[in-house]
């Protein structure tokens, strides 16, 4: 679906205690997590205005996107 939300306490929703200490606890954790925020709005936004990016470009971002949410999920299940 376009815009849909991917937010790391959307998509799951099991991990929001340890999502939150995380932040707080590591920092290469939080920053990623920012990244990865940032990116999912961007994303968000530019589908929402009929993606006025390249295919090519949109396909990039998403795959950043997802390279970073395999990373950050790996994190939370080890906690």
């Amino acid at each position: 679906m376009l815009g849909e939300d991917h937010s790391l306490t959307n998509d799951f929703p099991q991990y929001l205690n340890t999502i939150a200490e995380l932040n707080k606890s590591d920092t290469e954790f939080a920053k990623k997590a920012d990244k990865y925020d940032k990116l999912d709005k961007e994303i968000r936004v530019l589908e929402l205005k009929d993606a006025p990016i390249s295919d090519e470009q949109m396909h990039q971002l998403k795959h950043d996107r997802s390279e970073l949410k395999d990373w950050l999920y790996e994190r939370l299940q080890q906690e």
